[in-house]
């Protein structure tokens, strides 16, 4: 654990301002008001960040008390819980929908938005931000990969333990895929992919406890005496996830309310917008780790939340479209949806290629984050109109296949990596595991 570098008081002052930007939101729920479209996104948006902030350092500080490999699958479970309350918002306002009319035709398409901009987000954006900062930090600083977690100039190293994350990622990945082919999410996969997550959690929780590397605000609360700390932090995610709660909803209408105000679509808003807000703490912290030569944690703590967005965001929408639907049913999915399943389980599998050698180059990283601006680019034309509806599913199938080219393009060199990762990730003891190889 590492000493904050802050002074107290500003730490204590950084919790302030982050429980001060929840209380607009709150209070504007609470008291029935109605303001201008933008203003309410704007409150409702920084009350989801600041709880989303508060989650965060607790989720940091729970490491603490468990396992080093399950304490960052639960970090990284708990920092999205914010996106979880808006896809599941999302998802039961599709099933209300069908319940009355027999169809999901106008919720339907937004439910799986968030989630799919969230993971093209997660890949595409956070990733190379995370390694293009670490290796460039480590270069500036001119540190040894001792210093720097095994971290060079030109690339990050994974740990062994991480191959556990490498496989399950693959899994997920390679399912994910079968998905472009239903026309339904069914509770069949719903099934599958919350398994795969509980097996994930099982595996991890073998993990042996180590010091976390902690920063700023949970840093200050992990060294406060034991009794106090946990008050705090339970506290922390208490008032986080009321906040989440109450608010969840009203962003959801806020951003709709939004769309039609600005003249954007609420797809659009719902995919990158929302996304953006729920992993901007997610996103800091990690890029926090890469500026303090901790690369190798804050991008495990972006592969764990992929893991966990892949399998159980994913698994739970249909179980919350079914309950509300009132049928045993699972989400229907429009030509939209799947498509955008097929682009985020294309990038996945490239992700899984990328760090298959447990090595992520900053070559990669800018392919990464190339291919990411070109999503980003269709969609934005998509939107001004330059491309037809059926033009821009064509663009993003074609985005998708270029995804699984390039994967196949870096593994016919790291073949043998990836298996070597994947019977280690699924079968080698944790004792092992722990024991790192020559090469790091």
């Amino acid at each position: 654990m590492t000493e904050p570098t802050l002074h107290p008081n500003r730490q204590i002052a950084l919790m302030a301002v982050a429980i001060a930007v929840t209380l607009p939101g709150v209070i504007l729920e609470l008291t029935g008001s109605h303001v201008d479209a933008v203003l309410s996104a704007l409150l409702f948006g920084a009350a989801i960040i600041g709880a989303a902030f508060i989650l965060s350092w607790a989720a940091e500080v729970v490491q603490l008390d468990v396992g080093s490999g399950f304490a960052l699958a639960l970090l990284a479970l708990i920092a999205v819980l914010p996106e979880y309350a808006v896809d599941f918002v999302l998802a039961a306002d599709a099933g209300r929908e069908f319940a009355e009319t027999g169809s999901a035709s106008e919720s339907g398409p937004l439910a799986l938005a968030n989630m799919t901009g969230a993971n093209q987000l997660l890949i595409g954006f956070g990733w190379p931000l995370v390694i293009l900062l670490g290796t460039w930090r480590v270069k500036k600083a001119a540190a040894s990969r001792e210093e720097a977690e095994g971290a060079t100039g030109d690339a990050i190293y994974l740990k062994r333990g991480q191959t556990v994350d490498i496989a399950f990622l693959t899994v997920a990945s390679v399912y994910g895929l079968t998905l472009f082919l239903k026309d339904t999410l069914t509770l069949w996969d719903a099934l599958i992919l919350v398994a795969i997550y509980v097996l994930y959690m099982m595996r991890l929780a073998g993990a042996p406890p180590e010091n976390p590397h902690l920063v700023g605000p949970s840093a200050f609360v992990a060294m406060l005496p034991r009794t106090k700390r946990r008050i705090v932090n339970y506290a922390g995610f208490v008032l986080a996830a009321g906040v989440i709660l109450v608010v969840a909803e009203p962003f959801v209408e806020s951003l709709k309310g939004l769309g039609e105000a600005v003249g954007i679509s609420e797809f659009l808003l719902i995919k990158w917008l929302a996304p953006l807000a729920s992993e901007a703490p997610e996103l800091l912290i990690a890029t926090l780790f890469a500026w303090r030569l901790a690369a190798r944690t804050g991008i495990g703590a972006l592969i764990s939340s992929k893991v966990n967005q892949w399998t159980l965001l994913v698994g739970t929408l249909p179980i919350v479209f079914a309950i509300f639907a009132n049928e045993f049913r699972g989400l229907p999915l429009d030509s939209t949806q799947r498509v955008e399943l097929w682009v985020t389980a294309a990038q996945s599998v490239f992700a899984v290629a990328i760090i298959a050698s447990r090595s992520i180059s900053r070559k990669e990283a800018w392919v990464m984050l190339v291919l990411f601006m070109a999503q980003l680019g269709e969609s934005y034309l998509a939107e001004i109109g330059l491309f037809s509806e059926s033009a821009s599913i064509q663009a993003r199938i074609v985005v998708g296949i270029v995804f699984l080219i390039a994967a196949a393009w870096v593994l016919r060199t790291d073949l043998g990596a990836f298996r070597k990762a994947l019977k280690e990730g699924f079968r080698t003891p944790w004792s092992e595991l722990e024991q790192e190889s020559d090469r790091v």
